[in-house]
């Protein structure tokens, strides 16, 4: 593992409750990670999204921040970064990448046209549906097997969407997404083979081919590691042609970005981000801010150049390999390889005994803050199903690295929490579903297990490890 290539100067304390008060906190919330509190949880691998450690050189910029409601210096400056980094035309700032997906889909999306995507991210898929759009999977056979270890999981199968144009008609299709690190397949990358392939058959069709470029920075350092010919460059130019190789992106900041708050839509076409910005003054703001302050457009200025530093980045992207090479030495099924920002666990080789529609993975991510007051997040049915429709896909569970946030110490007890929890799997029970909203039910969804929740020899362990 590589030496930090940082050093701490701020800390936020943090405890591991006991375990009758994880007991406690669990049942309030309804036996959700996503509703616990934070004072509940000890080590917090939730999400990367907004939870990442920012640098002196963004807490410093962040005192330049113009407040201006029109005309604001510090967009300027942002919209400089997104040009010298991405070298995108036009930058439409939003809140957050959700925000950014919003206008995206308003703009771009008729009733009944298709999006055809590798795979679906939750928020991108709910927000084409709204706007009357139907979602297309059109991901390699690959991102469905988390055994087996293919470095180009995010790849779309060129053939696939040919024929799913040539189906439907172009005129029928809404635009193409290509999502970096793709979440849901486990964070794996795309190869530029394959984004220059897949650039070649929205030309010839005349389609928009759009990014979620949210984790292009993590997907641009795999391609240097792995794909041919890219050793030797740096990641800076790779970022630079994977936007090249695309009309335009949406980024999600939280995550790349390395800050609390923000998002972008990123276009080339002038008439396309005309109607974006007529948009975003009704639902975001003014385009001059878009949802953001001043600071955190002078911070998200900085860290739009900081992603693209290989040094911060390899770091973090070790941390991960660090975290799932203890995991795999424990016989911990994990997905394979293991991706940039998060391990993925693998709860149907996890929890056998437990049949999809008991929410394996949903009952792995309660059991796992139960053993060691660790939060992880459900990716599976919960997140994957959509109303009626039958859902067999992957069942996982995300632990999500923040940047720059925990030590190798506190992945060290992460690996033991899990590891030692899956010696004693067969006591963890199956959940029902109580409550669930018409979108998105995994943020806000409540369960009940099946039969009482046994973790066997873990609370003591977890505790000793933690004196």
């Amino acid at each position: 593992m590589h030496v930090p290539p940082y050093k701490i100067k701020v800390v936020e304390p943090i405890s591991l409750p006991g375990p009758e008060h994880r007991r406690q906190a669990l049942a309030r919330a309804g036996y959700n990670t996503f509703l616990l509190h934070s004072s509940d949880v000890f080590v917090d691998l939730l999400t990367d999204s907004g939870t990442s450690a920012s640098s002196q050189q963004q807490r410093a910029a962040m005192e330049l921040g113009d407040e201006a409601y029109a005309g604001s210096r510090s967009f300027f400056r942002l919209e400089r970064a997104v040009r010298q980094v991405y070298g995108y035309k036009h930058t439409i700032p939003t809140h957050q990448g959700r925000g950014a997906e919003h206008l995206l889909s308003r703009v771009l999306v008729q009733p009944g046209q298709l999006v055809a995507s590798n795979l679906y991210f939750t928020t991108s898929r709910v927000h084409a549906e709204l706007a009357g759009g139907v979602w297309k999977d059109v991901s390699v056979d690959e991102a469905k097997d988390p055994q087996l270890s293919y470095p180009w999981k995010g790849n779309i199968d060129v053939h696939r969407l040919e024929d799913l144009i040539r189906e439907a008609g172009p005129e029928n299709i809404a635009f193409v997404r290509l999502e970096a690190c793709l979440n849901m397949a486990g964070g794996q990358p795309f190869s530029i083979e394959n984004l220059v392939e897949v650039r070649a058959v929205t030309l010839d069709f005349g389609l928009p081919l759009i990014l979620d470029a949210t984790r292009s920075s993590e997907n641009a350092l795999f391609v240097k590691r792995r794909e041919d010919g890219f050793a030797h460059h740096s990641l800076g130019e790779i970022m630079k042609l994977i936007a090249d190789l695309s009309d335009g992106a949406v980024f999600s900041s939280k995550k790349d970005h390395f800050v609390p708050i923000g998002g972008l839509v990123a276009v080339n076409d002038d008439a396309l981000a005309e109607r974006l910005r007529e948009l975003v003054v009704v639902y975001e703001g003014f385009p001059h801010y878009g949802g953001m302050s001043g600071a955190a457009m002078e911070a998200l200025a900085v860290g739009i150049h900081e992603a693209v530093d290989e040094r911060i980045v390899g770091h973090y992207v070790d941390q991960t390999a660090h975290l799932a090479a203890l995991l795999v030495q424990a016989g911990v099924p994990i997905v394979l390889p293991p991706g940039a920002h998060a391990v993925f666990l693998d709860a149907k080789r996890f929890l056998p005994h437990i049949p999809q529609h008991e929410f394996p993975a949903q009952a792995l991510a309660a059991a796992i803050y139960l053993a060691g007051g660790v939060r992880t997040m459900e990716r599976g049915i919960v997140s994957g199903q959509h109303g009626a429709e039958p859902y067999d896909g992957l069942e996982l569970v995300r632990l999500t690295l923040p940047r720059r946030v925990y030590t190798q110490e506190h992945l060290d007890y992460v690996a033991e929490v899990v590891a030692d929890l899956h010696r004693h799997a067969d006591t963890i029970p199956g959940l029902r579903m109580t409550y669930a909203p018409e979108q998105l039910r995994f943020f806000q969804a409540r369960f009940e297990p099946l039969a009482p929740f046994s973790v066997g020899g873990i609370e003591g362990h977890a505790l000793e490890l933690s004196a």
